[in-house]
């Protein structure tokens, strides 16, 4: 057996992915060419392990080409172990299987081995049993563990391959989908073969997502959530998924879907014929299938995203015969004949409850008038281009042209859809996951009614009922044109009344809508500016110009932030959860919810826009607006792509993009900012919150102080006050205001020196334990002066 070259300290660990996209530095040519040298000092590495071998950690076997190797490994910044296959010709590691995902090892003492009973299993050193095959019923001594070159370990039934297959890792994938290996079912055994996400990028234990081919009607690549359905392909045509953009000729590339047995078990594979590149695909752990390829030529790598682009690939995003259009706002709309189930819901941008139909079908209505489905005229199809399919067709042999015939006599079809390489496809219920993401697919036909209401409306007994109710002077001079003129000048007549009054009740309506929104906004601006302009707000009497600050409607920014989606998260902090929008116009807001569990509340929001409204200068967070309806209290800033500063600072990774220079400028920010507010500004502001989490970071880096809930407004001729409630963060707040409430300047410039020890050592002030003596990174320098923490 082969020990493991460790190739460089900070790179042992690390992930393909982090990595994919970027060349391999030439630092690393000394280390393979060490690892290379070892390899020939110990011979070449077996692929098989037989039943009186083992390997103990860090050994590992390579498959005979050496395109595989199974062995012990580790992430960055953890000390469990695992053992896995990983890519043996890529300088970086890159993981595709894990034995003991969900029973890490604890220390170097495992060891991977046949055991007594035939099953290959990994153990620690107090032979505790982590992982095994667990097959049943195999004859002692007599099976071997292969790697293939394709992959796939492989416990044989003998030695050299054997007799036959007992287990094999394909048929147990983790989350990587890898050529050759089979992604499918059996319907008759109800056995699945699907890969399973990781529950974060270095925590290989079981995810929330799986993958897999499911048979339905027709067989379609489904990912579930906790297996609720999250994304599905659409169904497979025989030469591509019909749902899926990506399925083109470079993605085709050796892919198909394969039933076996009339239809009882199916399952899915791909093998490229460009043996230069090693390609695989991953279920990541935020549930999108990504494709990784990597160059052995220029030694870089690629990844590509193939679902989940946008919002409309999420399963059931509109609901029930809702369709969803990407480049709409907002996305979601009901199809025609169609409006929406919740009203309320959908205002606020959650459209998952879909829509119902406004008027029954003729044949509906016929089945329940007893007259059983006859009359079916009235009814027709709307097209639908270029949609995705919606879920659970039934399907039919029958020719394009007969389509259309089999679902009209059949009152519970709903839609239909006809694809070359299926045949007729049929929907009855409810209609899920209608997009418009999809060039591929072909356009489905719904039933709808036709305009029947309409008809009957302008008949002549209608239109005068309606004259006589409401206009009955014209009803006077009609019946005078009716006694004298002739049919033909009576229809213009009729027609002609008719549409005005059309045009002028959709014109009364128009305005009425837009003149009641206009109350609407007045009289909730209203609203805002009596509690902002009460006397006492908190400890701050001051009142905001409403009229200058711009008022955002919740619906306005529930859209923009889908409503309010985990994946648009930020952050979290005191006052709430802070979501990433897109308004309208393309602009990107940063908007902070105020959470009803928050110890904060409308003191603090309307204390930070009282004081941050009058503020502007470039190291202060910008604020655009805020919105409060009902007990919903929001503030909506510009979005700080690089988050705050702790984020960059306390990372191991990111904070090495911090050199010198830019942890300069930082500091040189953040002090103009609070120069600003000391002295430069109209207002006098002490933060009395300044922290690593409370400083942004745009795009370049540049930091911008922000959360001002806790700021005090101080007068021209004021220093100093005092306080009973001591707000802020402990570790940053100065003794005087701590234990007796006095606030000024100095608190803050203590603060910022807190800030600037942890922006220059990297360490955090709360959490620097060196001995029982050193409760905090300040007393830790006061105790060992500068060296301790900077070196020489």
């Amino acid at each position: 057996m082969v020990p493991t070259c460790h190739l460089m300290p900070h790179l042992r660990g690390l992930h393909f992915k982090n990595f994919m996209g970027k060349t391999i530095s030439s630092c690393l040519l000394p280390a393979l060419i060490s690892c290379f040298y070892l390899q020939l000092q110990f011979g070449t590495a077996s692929d098989t392990i037989r039943a009186s071998e083992s390997i103990k950690d860090p050994e590992f076997i390579i498959s005979q080409g050496g395109v595989f190797r199974l062995g012990f490994f580790s992430f960055a910044n953890s000390t469990n172990r695992y053992v896995g296959i990983l890519y043996n010709q890529i300088p970086v590691q890159t993981v595709v299987w894990v034995a003991n995902r969900n029973r890490p090892l604890k220390d170097s003492s495992g060891v991977l081995t046949i055991s007594d009973d035939g099953n290959l299993v990994v153990s620690n050193g107090k032979a505790e049993l982590l992982w095994s095959t667990n097959v049943t019923n195999l004859v002692p001594n007599a099976t071997t563990a292969q790697l293939l070159d394709s992959g796939n370990l492989v416990l044989n039934n003998g030695d050299n391959g054997g007799s036959s297959s007992l287990w094999e890792s394909f048929q147990h994938p983790s989350n990587a989908f890898l050529q050759t290996m089979k992604i499918g079912v059996d319907v008759k055994t109800g056995r699945k073969v699907h890969t399973r996400s990781w529950k974060g990028p270095d925590d290989p234990s079981d995810g929330n997502f799986t993958d897999c081919l499911e048979p339905f009607n027709i067989p379609e690549g489904v990912i579930r959530n906790n297996n609720q359905i999250y994304f599905r392909t659409g169904p497979w045509n025989g030469h591509f998924y019909i749902g899926l953009i990506e399925m083109n000729t470079v993605y085709l590339d050796g892919f198909y879907v394969v039933a076996d047995d009339e239809g009882k078990s199916y399952y899915e594979t791909y093998e490229y014929s460009n043996k230069s590149m090693l390609i695989y695909y991953e279920l990541d752990y935020e549930g999108r299938f990504v494709e990784r390829k990597w160059d052995a030529g220029k030694g870089d790598g690629i990844n590509r995203y193939l679902i989940l682009q946008n919002d409309c690939d999420f399963y059931g995003k509109c609901g029930a015969f809702g369709i969803c259009d990407p480049k709409k706002q907002p996305i979601c709309r009901c199809s025609k004949g169609f409006k929406p189930r919740n009203a309320e819901e959908w205002r606020r941008g959650n459209w998952s409850s879909g829509c119902f139909r406004t008027t029954p079908l003729q044949c509906q209505r016929d089945n329940n008038n007893g007259s059983g489905g006859a009359g079916q005229s009235d009814d027709g199809f709307l097209k639908l281009k270029t949609m995705k399919a919606p879920a659970f067709p039934d399907r039919s042999s029958i020719i394009n042209g007969e389509c259309k015939d089999q679902c009209m006599k059949n009152c519970s079809c709903v839609a239909y859809a006809y694809d070359a390489g299926i045949g007729c496809m049929f929907w009855s219920g409810d209609l899920i996951l209608m997009s418009r993401n999809s060039p591929l697919a072909e356009s489905i036909f719904t039933f709808v009614c036709h305009l029947r209401n309409w008809v009957k409306f302008l008949s002549v007994d209608h239109v005068f009922d309606k004259l006589r109710q409401y206009l009955p002077f014209w009803v006077k001079v009609i019946n005078q044109v009716f006694l004298f003129a002739d049919t033909g000048f009576r229809v213009i007549v009729i027609t002609t009344v008719t549409a005005g009054i059309v045009v002028i009740t959709i014109s009364t309506l128009f305005l009425w809508c837009r003149k009641a929104k206009y109350k609407g906004r007045n009289k909730k601006r209203k609203q805002i500016k009596h509690q902002f302009s009460s006397e006492n707000i908190g400890e701050n009497p001051v009142g905001v110009k409403l009229q200058q600050l711009p008022l955002f409607n919740f619906e306005e920014l529930a859209t923009a932030t889908n409503n309010f989606h985990p994946e648009k998260k930020l952050g979290q902090g005191g006052f709430g959860p802070v979501y990433k929008g897109t308004l309208d116009d393309g602009k990107e807001i940063a908007v902070k919810r105020l959470s009803k569990a928050s110890g904060q509340g409308l003191e603090e929001f309307m204390n930070e826009v009282v004081v941050i409204s009058k503020l502007q200068h470039r190291n202060l967070v910008r604020l655009f607006g805020c919105c409060v309806e009902a007990e919903e209290k929001i503030l909506v800033y510009e979005f700080m792509p690089n988050k705050s500063l702790d984020a960059f600072l306390f990372d191991p990774v990111k904070q090495r993009l911090l050199d010198w220079r830019k942890r300069f400028n930082i500091i040189e920010g953040i002090s103009r900012g609070l120069l600003y507010l000391h002295r430069d500004s109209r207002l006098r502001i002490i933060h009395r919150d300044l922290k690593a989490s409370n400083v942004l970071l745009d795009q370049d880096l540049n930091p911008k102080i922000s959360d001002f809930g806790m700021a005090r407004i101080f007068g021209g001729d004021e220093n100093q006050a005092n306080t009973k409630r001591v707000v802020g963060t402990y570790g940053y707040m100065s003794p005087e205001y701590a234990m007796q409430g006095q606030f000024s300047e100095k608190s803050d410039v203590f603060s910022y020196g807190v800030l600037l020890l942890e922006i220059v050592s990297g360490r955090r002030n709360t959490s620097f334990y060196n001995n029982k003596d050193d409760l905090s990174l300040l007393g830790y320098h006061g105790n060992y002066g500068g060296k301790a923490i900077f070196g020489d």
